[in-house]
């Protein structure tokens, strides 16, 4: 168990490395801080390890006993933690309140709610009335806003008004019912709701059963299309990457997640070109942050001066005008990822090695394996030294790869649906 106390007893004598919430205890049982970790294990021996502030020293010092509860997923112990720290009222967290910018999660009481964030200054108890549900407060708005960006890819909600002419951005993505477009009702919308709330009071596994459930009935009915969404929110939900969620707060509190880590994940740029028929070139450029992707940095080029499909070139020309950005404000990237090989990669790197930077910018490709049913990636020697830390997250990567590669496609469609219109890209 590290440097911890010896004097210090922890429920079942140890500490897992997976996901939850810590309760640090008194000698008299008195709870004195609630906590998050994507890892319990390594949050809770930092705070033996790794010198504090004197607020911190003084309560590792009452320190008598620690609990945990784990957590299949770190949105989970996001919710579970500011739900305990609501019930509870440790001494510790309230102190930490008093210096700290919080948020509250709230959904909205309406005919079709919306869940939103309000700012501490905004919100009192006395307005908790007028909401459907409040949950927090959470020390991290951007932890929460990742959670609400996860979630809505299994329980789709909707910030839309009714009656718009064209249905929004994000009923194409799957992520809005249609309320803008009034394809939905307020009755049946009101369920999705009551999903999203028992989804952040802790009932996922709940949720997951009902669907499978109303799955099997669609399907025994020959609805297959409803069936086939009730199937891929079961996946999302199973199988949520939210690695990000709490992974930016444990890089602060933490001492062993190391500064290179910090970086690589800082900014990741991923790109992909498209061609088909070697015309139409296309490229696209998505930008990830602390391993959530931030759609309103995502850019896209039309490819100008390379005649054919020649992906080696098109990258070059494509890196070329996106640092050529940097000077209207375009922030550096801390990783650059390419679909594709080792030729891919050192096109990119030709481009790299020539900007006028402190160090070169890691650039990294990723291919299928020679079964297809695996990615492989590709790390030139120069930066084999990230290689673990690359491997460890390879999801983040994986998923940002497929961003590129479905922002670029889209694009590249759209240019061919109308060839004759002038498209303003980067």
């Amino acid at each position: 168990m590290g440097m911890i106390t010896s004097s210090v007893k922890i429920k079942n004598n140890q500490l897992p490395d997976k996901p939850g919430v810590y309760i640090m205890k008194d000698g008299t049982g008195e709870i004195l801080y609630i906590g998050k970790a994507t890892s319990l294990k390594r949050r809770v021996e930092s705070y033996f390890t790794r010198p504090r502030d004197n607020r911190i020293e003084e309560m590792v010092g009452k320190i008598a006993a620690i609990d945990y509860q784990e957590q299949p997923t770190a949105i989970e112990a996001l919710f579970l933690e500011a739900n305990l720290i609501k019930r509870h009222q440790p001494y510790y967290n309230i102190l930490e309140k008093d210096d700290k910018s919080f948020s509250y999660l709230v959904i909205t009481d309406e005919e079709f709610p919306r869940p939103f964030l309000l700012r501490a200054s905004d919100f009192d108890d006395n307005s908790a009335g007028q909401y459907k549900a409040v949950y927090g407060p959470f020390t991290s708005a951007r932890a929460v806003r990742a959670s609400l960006d996860i979630v809505r890819k299994a329980i789709p909600w909707s910030t839309c008004t009714p009656g718009q002419k064209r249905p929004c951005f994000y009923v194409h993505l799957k992520q809005c019912p249609g309320v803008c477009v009034d394809v939905i009702s307020s009755k049946d919308y009101s369920k999705i709701i009551r999903d999203l709330m028992a989804f952040f009071e802790g009932r996922r596994l709940v949720i997951v059963r009902r669907y499978q459930k109303e799955m099997m009935a669609a399907s025994k009915e020959q609805k297959y299309e409803l069936a086939a969404e009730l199937r891929n929110r079961v996946r999302a939900l199973e199988h949520i990457r939210d690695i990000a969620v709490l992974a930016a707060d444990d890089r602060r509190q933490t001492a062993d997640d190391g500064g290179e880590e910090v970086g690589i994940l800082g900014r990741l740029e991923a790109y992909d070109i498209s061609n088909i028929s070697g015309t139409s070139g296309t490229a696209s450029m998505v930008v990830f942050r602390h391993g959530t992707p931030v759609k309103a940095l995502y850019r896209k080029f039309k490819i100008r001066d390379v005649l054919g499909a020649d992906d080696y070139a098109s990258l070059r020309e494509v890196l070329r005008r996106r640092f050529h950005h940097r000077e209207h404000g375009w922030e550096w990237p801390n990783l650059i990822l390419i679909d594709g090989g080792i030729g891919q990669v050192n096109a990119a790197l030709e481009v790299v090695r020539k900007l006028d930077a402190a160090r070169i910018i890691p650039v990294i490709g990723m291919v299928k394996g020679p079964n297809r049913k695996r990615e492989d990636l590709v790390v030139p020697p120069a930066f084999l030294g990230l290689l673990s830390t690359l491997e460890k997250h390879k999801d983040i990567l994986v998923h940002a790869r497929d961003e590129s590669h479905r922002f670029a496609i889209a694009y590249h469609r759209a240019l061919r649906a109308q060839p004759y219109k002038t498209t303003n890209n980067k």
